[in-house]
């Protein structure tokens, strides 16, 4: 039996076409309706053009250091899907080496 779900987003924008405000919600989620976020990044991959596509936006009132968080938890989990994806250990260490890495640099920039 197929099934679809959906995803969704709603972006509202300033007069400079900037994000003011951006809300989730889905199908197939535990909450109902929308909830706000600071920042999204969604990478599809494009089979014919072989090409990653990509969406990132973030709000004006996001904080340097909630940008690096996502970031730093975005990595993560890349590491995690990459290594369910292909079950190559070793390269998803890499990632997650790098995350830390990059977490490490990150506390020490806020410490200057």
């Amino acid at each position: 039996m197929s099934k679809e779900a959906e995803i969704n987003f709603v972006i509202k924008l300033d007069d400079d076409n900037a994000p003011e405000e951006i809300y989730w919600g889905a199908s197939e989620a535990d909450f109902e309706g929308l909830k706000p976020c600071e920042s999204l990044m969604i990478s599809m991959w494009d089979k014919v053009e072989k090409n990653t596509l990509s969406i990132d936006l973030w709000t004006k009132e996001i904080e340097v250091g909630e940008m690096s968080a996502h970031f730093y938890f975005t990595f993560m989990k890349m590491a995690d899907t990459y290594e369910r994806a292909t079950k190559k250990k070793e390269l998803s260490d890499m990632i997650r080496n790098f995350a830390k890495e990059f977490a490490s640099k990150v506390e020490t920039l806020a410490n200057e």
